[in-house]
């Protein structure tokens, strides 16, 4: 393509041709041409002046000039393309600084050798425009499902081509032994859009389990009007998968519609997802609702939720366990997965044995400590009674509550308890002392003598060493760890210590030794307030 100053025309002909053919802006082919030109007649008229070139949008004329800028005396870099404002009055009437002069020089006839140049200019800013369009189009797709043409395979990987690009699909997000061959048509979910020196890249997936939900949404109008909203997803592919749906419409079944006349809608996906079963669950805001309900086809008999924890213990009837738990431990798996919560599941045997344990555990620590008979003991805790604090500090009346106890064996009961209680705080605090603790620790509020001994038994011995703590360090938490929930011992969790007193004491400790502006806390409490409010 050699573009000279003669032939004027044909740069917007060229523009228009390009711009057509890779589908971008002619404008972004012009500018291109601009900038090619400009580099020419630099390297005709030297490269240190400031030349650029504008072509007009309707005659395709292209205009030379030489632009220079008027600048401070003692900043003058280049006398070919700045000047001082002394120099510039003879060029302008009234020269401030940052002002131009232009200078039209004679247009530049492109050899052979410049011409090749400015074609590799033009190829290069359409290539780079072409690339932004193609980002631009796909990033806009992101999350949604595309067809596409199988274009070949390198190493497993597959490339397809999706119109205006190719994406890759990957080893690991083809179902199962899935195998194709080029032409093959193909649907996949877009689950990625990266910018990348080389292009964009889309990459595609088919075990995505936003994949289901779009073909779902494809199959069901009800989905596609917003009548019936899928919740959640989890897939096990190729294998088996649990959607959870729910109507905004009383009169619609989420369940049925999407299951479709004689099971057509459902059997549409079934089909694109290489035979993988579904389970389509009615969703409920009530977790332990939910949760009896993603575990079908098996029956449950009782649920127990550990909110702090993210744990839930279902108890279901022994001969239902192995359907529960599911090949593989599959059944409980996307359970798990759909309901975001670690599911132990226990038979009915189990739990009625842990329960007979803690019972006796429960029974065994109030003989001991308050120097009664079993059978006053199992009374204790019959009426719910788990620990001494309990016993110690509630309503003589709740005491009273028990058959056969009168106010002197309550009040003897409370006395002993807290003669026991206060006996094991003085131990505590001996073995904090003897342990190195100082006494800006003992003292910090928030803290008994017992939780100090075991903050001292773990090397934290200062209210500094406690105010550089994490708040899961002191009450445990969780943690992801290849895709498995791994439990984080608290030095405090013992003690049945939350995530939000852990932060509270911690931040109270930081404020006392200055570290926290105690202003800075309140603003950022009231904005957490505002921000609940505004979720609410």
């Amino acid at each position: 393509m050699a573009i000279t100053s003669a032939n004027q025309l044909e740069l917007l002909q060229t523009a228009e041709a390009v711009a057509r053919e890779k589908m971008i802006d002619p404008e972004l082919v012009i500018q291109a041409m601009e900038e090619s030109l400009a580099r020419a007649a630099k390297s005709r008229y030297g490269a240190e002046l400031d030349i650029r070139v504008k072509i007009d949008r309707k005659t395709g004329r292209a205009t030379f000039a030489r632009i220079r800028t008027v600048v401070e005396d003692d900043a003058v870099e280049s006398h070919h393309a700045q000047l001082t404002l002394k120099q510039a009055k003879s060029y302008l009437a009234d020269p401030q600084i940052g002002d131009e002069v232009i200078d039209e020089v004679p247009p530049v006839e492109l050899g052979r050798i410049a011409a090749q140049s400015a074609k590799q200019v033009i190829l290069q800013k359409v290539r780079e425009a072409e690339r932004d369009r193609q980002y631009e189009e796909f990033r806009d797709r992101k999350g949604t499902i595309i067809n596409g043409v199988v274009k070949r395979e390198e190493y497993g990987n597959i490339i397809v081509d999706i119109g205006r690009g190719e994406g890759i699909l990957r080893r690991n997000e083809k179902i199962g032994r899935e195998s194709y061959r080029p032409n093959d048509r193909i649907r996949c979910f877009i689950k990625d859009v990266r910018r990348e020196p080389r292009g964009p890249q889309v990459f595609l997936s088919r075990t995505d389990p936003m994949f289901m939900a779009e073909l779902f949404k494809m199959e069901v109008p009800e989905i596609y009007d917003g009548i019936i909203e899928i919740k959640a997803v989890a897939r096990d592919p190729g294998s088996r998968a649990k959607i959870a749906v729910i109507s905004y419409d009383n009169s619609i079944d989420p369940v049925g519609a999407c299951v479709g006349m004689r099971g057509s809608r459902v059997q549409a996906v079934v089909n694109e997802l290489q035979g993988e079963k579904i389970d389509i669950i009615p969703w409920n805001q009530d977790q332990a609702t939910f949760l009896v309900n993603a575990l079908q086809p098996a029956e449950v008999s009782k649920v127990v939720i550990d909110e702090e924890a993210g744990k839930i213990e279902v108890v279901v009837p022994d001969e239902q366990l192995s359907l529960a738990i599911g090949r593989r431990g599959q059944n409980v798996r996307l359970a798990s997965q759909l309901t975001g919560l670690d599911i132990d599941i226990l038979t009915e045997a189990e739990e009625s044995q842990r329960r007979q344990a803690e019972f006796a555990e429960r029974t065994k620590l109030f003989m001991d400590t308050l120097d009664i008979d079993e059978m006053m003991a199992q009374l204790l805790v019959s009426e719910g009674f788990t620990n001494l604090e309990e016993v110690a500090y509630v309503e003589t009346d709740e005491l009273l509550s028990i058959d056969g106890f009168d106010e002197a064996t309550a009040g003897e009961l409370q006395a002993r308890a807290r003669d026991y209680i206060e006996e094991q705080a003085r131990k505590a605090l001996e073995n904090a002392r003897a342990l190195g603790v100082e006494d800006s620790l003992i003292e910090f509020e928030g803290l008994t003598p017992q939780m100090v001994e075991a903050l001292a038994n773990d090397g934290i011995k200062t209210l500094e060493d406690f105010a550089t703590c994490a708040d899961w360090e002191l009450a445990g938490g969780w943690t992801t760890e290849n895709g498995q929930r791994k439990k984080d011992e608290g030095v405090l969790e013992k003690f049945e210590m939350s995530l939000e007193e852990a932060q509270t004491l911690i931040m109270t400790a930081r404020v006392m030794l200055g570290w926290v502006d105690p202003t800075e806390l309140a603003g950022a409490a009231e904005a957490d307030v505002e921000e609940e409010e505004a979720e609410a």
